[in-house]
C-alpha cells in the first residue's frame, strides 16, 4: 500500500509529562484509519501536532514526502490536509450555503478581494458540496436551527471544500444518536471510496470503529499499544485490558442474544 502520511517517533511533553511518547504509524492512500483509546490517551494531542496547532517535542510528520513539523496550520491545510472537530464551529448567524461559500472563498484565496460580494460567489459549487453530504435541501436555512447531526454534515462539507487528500476527523459522531452515527460514518466511507481520500479519525463508539475502519490504532497513556485490523484489535488481550477493563470489545451474536 502507498502511504500518504508517515509519522515517526512523535512525542509531546508538557512540563515533563509525556502526553504522547514515540508514536509511529502510517496512513495509506484511500485508507479509513481509526485512532482509539481511553480519555486522556493522547489522541487530540496527536491530531494537534499533525495539523500544526502544537509543535512536537520530538519526531517527524511526513505528508507526501514533506516534513510538516514547524509549519503553520494554514500551510498544512494548503498542502491538502483537512480537519473536522469534536465541537462544531460553524457560523450560526449564516445560512448553511453561506458557511460553505465562505470556505470556498478561503480556498480560492479571495477573502479580501471579494468580501463585499461574498453572498454572490461560489454558490453553485457550495450547493454541490452540500448535495454530497445530503444537505442541499437545507441550503437556505440558518445554522442556528439545524439539528446537531446536520451541523456535523455541514462541517464535513466545509472540510471537503478544500478538496483534501487527507482528512482528520476528531470524534465525527460525538453527540449523535446511534442512527445518525451510522449514517455519518457510512457517508464518510462512501466519500473515501469515491474520492480516494485518506481519513484518520478518533472515535469512542466501537460499533462505528469496527463497522467502518480499514485498520485501527490504539493509544494508551500516550503510547501506541496496538496497530492492526478490526479482528486483530477486537481479540487483542492488551487492548481489552486497558481500554475496556478486560471485557470483550465486541460481543458475539451468541453472547448478545
Amino acid at each position: 500500500m502507498n502511504h500518504i502520511l508517515e509519522v515517526q517517533n512523535l512525542s509531546k511533553s508538557f512540563h515533563g509529562l509525556k502526553a504522547v511518547n514515540s508514536v509511529s504509524f502510517k496512513v495509506g492512500v484511500g485508507e479509513l484509519l481509526a485512532l482509539i483509546g481511553p480519555n486522556g490517551a493522547g489522541k487530540s494531542t496527536c491530531f494537534n501536532m499533525l495539523m500544526g496547532q502544537l509543535k512536537p517535542t520530538n519526531g517527524e510528520v511526513h505528508f507526501q514526502g514533506d516534513n510538516l513539523v514547524g509549519k503553520f496550520p494554514r500551510d498544512i491545510w494548503r498542502k491538502g490536509i483537512g480537519r473536522t472537530f469534536q465541537i462544531t464551529g460553524t457560523y450560526s448567524s449564516m445560512t448553511v450555503v453561506e458557511n460553505v461559500q465562505m470556505a470556498l472563498i478561503s480556498h480560492h484565496n479571495r477573502i479580501y478581494s471579494m468580501l463585499p460580494y461574498a453572498y454572490k460567489i461560489y454558490k453553485k459549487e457550495a450547493i454541490e458540496f452540500l448535495d454530497m453530504v445530503g444537505l442541499a435541501s437545507q441550503a437556505e436555512r440558518h445554522c442556528a436551527i439545524l439539528a446537531y447531526g446536520d451541523l456535523k454534515r455541514l462541517e464535513l462539507a466545509i472540510a471537503l471544500c478544500h478538496k483534501p487528500t487527507l482528512l482528520l476527523m476528531d470524534e465525527p459522531t460525538a453527540g449523535m444518536a446511534p442512527t445518525e452515527r451510522e449514517a455519518v460514518m457510512q457517508l464518510t466511507a462512501d466519500i473515501v471510496k469515491e474520492k480516494n481520500i485518506s481519513v484518520l479519525f478518533t472515535e469512542h463508539d466501537m460499533d462505528v470503529v469496527f463497522g467502518h475502519s480499514h485498520r485501527i490504532l490504539v493509544l494508551n497513556r500516550g503510547e501506541l499499544i496496538a496497530n492492526g485490523s478490526v479482528e486483530d484489535i477486537r481479540n487483542n488481550p492488551v487492548v481489552q485490558e486497558v481500554y475496556l477493563g478486560g471485557g470483550n470489545l465486541f460481543e458475539s451474536d451468541e453472547a448478545a442474544s
